[in-house]
């Protein structure tokens, strides 16, 4: 839709999974014809199997490739402009910025940006209005239905929680996408995560440490069934929203696969079970300790003691996950 200043790319799809940095890249692909799924552009992305922190950085500081990684993987020229380097003029870099995105939206093009619409996430932004100065597009928690809306220069001023990291426009497709490559590297990927052993010797000690994979879970576990009670705070809201949206992926992720290697199908719907089996009992805690996604005021040890169960439980079911991966590896040779 384009008139008075306002050019509007129509039927740009919403984000079907939680996840701050490759959601939004199926998105802008799927508007440009692209038929990959959700579940499997969580999977190639590797998002599908990571698990860090416990921290509210955790989902976009443990992924497995950068953002504008995913769509060169699928041979597109990809252009990454950063604002977040030391004496940059924000406000400047920023305006420039925006003027690049509403020339990609001209040419038909959603692009990302940074917190556009969210709060340190990539966001999809599917068009400007002039008149009002705001952009309109999708995020992974805004714009679900309609359109959102925000300033055009939020990105520049929406600070509280980290720096602008600027954004990513998505050029033209050169190049070819070698699926099988990319299916096996990512479940290679997702087994040397889930084994990282990243900072081992701090997982008993007090003071918090960034743990990837299972040694992630151990922690998160260990955290709920702590003497002192622990007081869930946005760390562990943010990370059960995010995880149990892109572990339920995971397991649509295997059974595309299965139809893909007949050597290793039951074994990748077997593993695929075990990932759906994960994601709803971190939904099942995640409803538990914060009741209508609120955060709660005080801990509460009943709750944390079911919670703790219940990641326990989760965290062996992401375990068979991906044991049943690497099982389907050795299948498929």
């Amino acid at each position: 839709m384009t008139g008075n200043g306002r050019v509007v790319l129509e039927g740009v799809d919403r984000y079907r999974v939680m996840d701050p940095l490759f959601e939004g890249v199926r998105v802008v692909l799927a508007y440009r014809g692209e038929p990959y799924s959700p579940a499997y552009m969580q999977g190639i992305s590797g998002a599908a199997f990571r698990i860090g922190g416990i921290c509210p950085c955790a989902p976009t500081c443990t992924a497995a490739m950068e953002t504008q990684e995913l769509p060169a993987l699928f041979g597109y020229e990809v252009i990454y402009i950063p604002l977040y380097e030391e004496g940059i003029d924000l406000e400047v870099e920023g305006a420039k910025v925006i003027d690049r995105i509403k020339d990609e939206i001209r040419a038909g093009r959603p692009a990302l940006l940074w917190h556009a619409f969210t709060y340190a996430e990539w966001d999809v932004v599917a068009g400007f209005d002039k008149a009002s100065g705001q952009l309109l597009g999708r995020g992974s928690y805004a714009g679900l239905d309609d359109y959102a809306t925000a300033d055009q220069m939020r990105t520049t001023t929406c600070l509280e929680i980290c720096r602008c990291l600027g954004a990513v426009l998505i050029g033209v497709k050169t190049g070819t996408f070698n699926a099988r490559e990319a299916e096996l590297a990512a479940l290679r990927e997702a087994v040397a995560h889930a084994h990282a052993t990243k900072d081992a010797a701090l997982l008993e000690e007090e003071e918090w440490v960034f743990l990837e994979g299972l040694q992630c879970y151990d922690r998160w576990i260990a955290d709920f069934r702590a003497e002192i009670p622990k007081l869930p705070d946005m760390g562990d809201r943010y990370c059960f929203g995010v995880y149990r949206s892109t572990h339920r992926a995971a397991g649509g992720f295997l059974q595309e696969l299965a139809t893909t290697y007949p050597a290793a199908a039951s074994i990748l719907q077997d593993a695929a079970g075990h990932f759906v089996v994960e994601a709803d009992l971190l939904n099942q805690a995640a409803e538990l300790l914060f009741p209508g996604w609120q955060l709660p005021s005080e801990a509460d040890p009943a709750a944390n003691a079911q919670a703790a169960g219940w990641l326990q439980e989760a965290r062996d079911a992401y375990a068979a996950g991906i044991d049943g991966i690497e099982v389907a590896l050795h299948a498929i040779g």
